[in-house]
């Protein structure tokens, strides 16, 4: 919790919500203090209102100007409008108060190479609008993947921006348009260990987690109190197919990637499930649920006349929770 008429980044990132209904009370009669301005800005760029974020930051510029931190919101949230020239202004502004933060740095390179890109991806004097793109995700104890399906992607039409809470990435699709991706995730990530790749039929983000949990989705604030640690065993989400006859156009390129551990049982089973019919399917579903877990079988003359029984290996207990 914070102290009385302090907020620190650390109370802010508990309960963004919270604090921003208190720094909205604590401005109510101090509407001069330029640091909770600052602060009030990151909460709501916790919570996505980076419109209200970008006001808040410029106010504090203008109470303080010799405030680093002022800059950096204010750049973050014109970042996330996409506004990068005004994002890459507020970066350079920041730096030139603090050369010592390297993020700085970062940041105006990130603007540089989305504002190359756009450039780029314009040049064909192409409109803007791009048809809808499919995507899914899945995880390993080690990893979250996002597969995205696009069809020969050119291998210089990804742009690619990992932070430690955020992937965000540009497109350039096979009919020349571009369609832009971005996602707030649920758990921090290691940006320096996280790469993508391009495939005939998809494109794929790896993005290494920081701690070896089970994240519950993708996306949203993380919550301490719900964290789970990773289980091995498979779950649906591994391997539901959502991608219809698309995933079954697979090329040999994909088919022949070289996996190993979690990551290699992960794309078996996904395979299986997306190329088996509505029978195997089933099966799968109900042998996986009804023996919590411990049996996955494809046989539905089997397991559909039947209740499948908690099986766990030789060396292992079943524990219900």
């Amino acid at each position: 919790m914070a102290t009385e008429r302090s907020f620190p980044d650390s109370f802010i990132n508990e309960d963004p919500q919270k604090a921003l209904q208190a720094l909205n009370e604590a401005l109510q009669g101090e509407s001069d203090n330029a640091e909770w301005f600052c602060q009030r800005a990151f909460a709501h760029i916790l919570l996505k209102n980076y419109s209200a974020a970008v006001d808040d930051a410029k106010k504090a510029q203008q109470l303080q100007p010799s405030l680093p931190l002022a800059f950096m919101r204010t750049g973050i949230a014109e970042y996330h409008l996409n506004n990068y020239e005004s994002a890459h202004a507020a970066f350079t502004q920041g730096h030139q108060l603090d050369v010592s933060d390297k993020s700085f740095e970062d940041w105006m390179k990130k603007c540089e190479d989305m504002l190359r890109n756009r450039t780029e991806l314009s040049s064909g004097n192409r409109t803007s609008t791009a048809p809808p793109v499919k995507h899914d995700w899945y995880q390993t104890e080690s990893q979250v993947i996002i597969t995205v399906m696009a069809k020969n992607v050119p291998k210089d039409g990804v742009l690619a921006s990992f932070t430690e809470r955020e992937l965000s990435c540009t497109l350039r699709l096979a009919s020349g348009e571009s369609y832009n991706l971005s996602f707030h995730l649920l758990h921090p990530i290691i940006p320096q260990q996280s790469s993508f790749k391009i495939l005939s039929t998809k494109v794929e983000f790896k993005m290494k987690k920081t701690d070896a949990i089970r994240w519950e989705k993708l996306e949203g604030e993380g919550q301490e109190s719900n964290i789970k640690h990773f289980n091995p065993n498979p779950t649906p989400s591994n391997y539901t197919c959502k991608w219809d006859k698309m995933v079954v156009d697979i090329s040999e390129e994909e088919k022949s990637e070289k996996l190993e551990g979690d990551a290699a049982l992960n794309k078996l089973f996904q395979q299986i499930y997306c190329d088996g019919s509505d029978e195997v399917k089933r099966a799968m579903n109900k042998s996986f649920m009804e023996s919590g877990g411990t049996v996955l079988s494809t046989n539905w003359k089997d397991v559909g006349k039947r209740k499948v029984e908690v099986s766990p290996p030789d060396d292992a207990e079943h524990k219900k929770y």
